[in-house]
């Protein structure tokens, strides 16, 4: 199976990568750099191809994906970068790569007949109430440019392709890039107590775990709308600032405060981020382990533990 994945700079990119070299598959990175520009722990580097791509150059997206004639798609690449998204000069940026580029890949996706994943976010959802959101429930109303964006994209995917897996995530964290996780063992060394938002709630996704997830679909036909977070039950940011602490061995107090005490942030936020993941069991998918446990993992990755 050859597979074209967007995004390999990012943290989901990167595992996906490594997750199809594990095995053994073909797998060919894009992202806007010359060339590769992520960790360098030699997967992604040494045994797969790289390609240059622009994402929002519908010509070169064309060529390119009709060159590689790929089985699969993993879309990675976007715009993630959520209050920066709010500012006026970034607008036509961000939809320039969330809206524009996603149909540019599934147009490309379509003409070659390959199958198409597109990651998408629990920021597509308005965050009101406390039940879990079902992986197909159309009650959008997203609060920022981001989810705005990132819902068109879903939009673009579903009307153009018949062979689409579109996959929502939540509070996601790797090795190669910034995360929450990353931010917290950073302030944590400087300050002896930090706020932290427990009115937000939902689930963290680690992309080691997340790309093997990706992987299994690929290997079926089971399309459609999926939720995917680490397992564990749904928790606050304090919560998981409180264990990554712990886990670490850090004795930063972490305080609770509400999402409008904290301020400060440009985009709106969901404070119910609760996805369903149901739907993975119900289609013969193992679903990801307890997030105590990936971060576990995450931090031996990085060397913390």
């Amino acid at each position: 199976m050859k597979v074209f994945v967007t995004g390999v700079a990012g943290q989901l990119g990167h595992d996906v990568m490594n997750e199809l070299a594990t095995r053994g598959y073909q797998g060919i990175g894009t992202d806007i750099a010359e060339s590769y520009s992520g960790v360098q722990d030699g997967t992604p580097v040494t045994l797969m191809p790289y390609v240059q791509l622009d994402i929002t150059d519908e010509d070169a997206v064309i060529s390119t994906i009709t060159n590689i004639n790929p089985d699969v798609v993993i879309h990675c690449a976007a715009w993630t970068a959520v209050d920066a998204a709010e500012e006026e000069e970034n607008k036509d940026k961000v939809f320039s790569i969330n809206v524009n580029g996603t149909e540019n890949i599934s147009r490309a996706c379509k003409s070659v007949n390959a199958k198409m994943v597109y990651i998408s976010t629990d920021y597509v959802f308005d965050g009101k109430g406390t039940e879990p959101w079902q992986a197909d429930c159309k009650n959008y109303a997203p609060l920022n440019v981001y989810g705005k964006t990132k819902l068109e994209g879903e939009k673009i995917v579903s009307e153009i392709l018949d062979k689409y897996f579109i996959v929502r995530i939540a509070w996601v964290f790797g090795v190669n890039g910034g995360n929450f996780i990353k931010t917290m063992l950073k302030i944590g060394k400087k300050f002896d107590s930090i706020k932290v938002v427990n009115d937000q709630i939902g689930t963290p996704t680690y992309t080691f775990d997340l790309a093997k997830l990706l992987v299994d679909m690929i290997e079926t036909d089971k399309y459609g709308y999926y939720h995917a977070t680490n397992g564990g039950g749904y928790i606050s940011w304090y919560d998981f600032a409180c264990e990554i602490f712990r886990q670490a061995g850090y004795t930063t107090k972490v305080n609770p405060v509400t999402t409008e005490e904290y301020g400060i942030s440009k985009a709106a936020r969901p404070f119910n981020s609760r996805l369903d993941k149901s739907k993975l069991t119900d289609n013969g998918f193992n679903p990801l382990p307890h997030w105590q446990d990936a971060l576990k993992r995450y931090l031996e990755e990085i060397n913390l533990l």
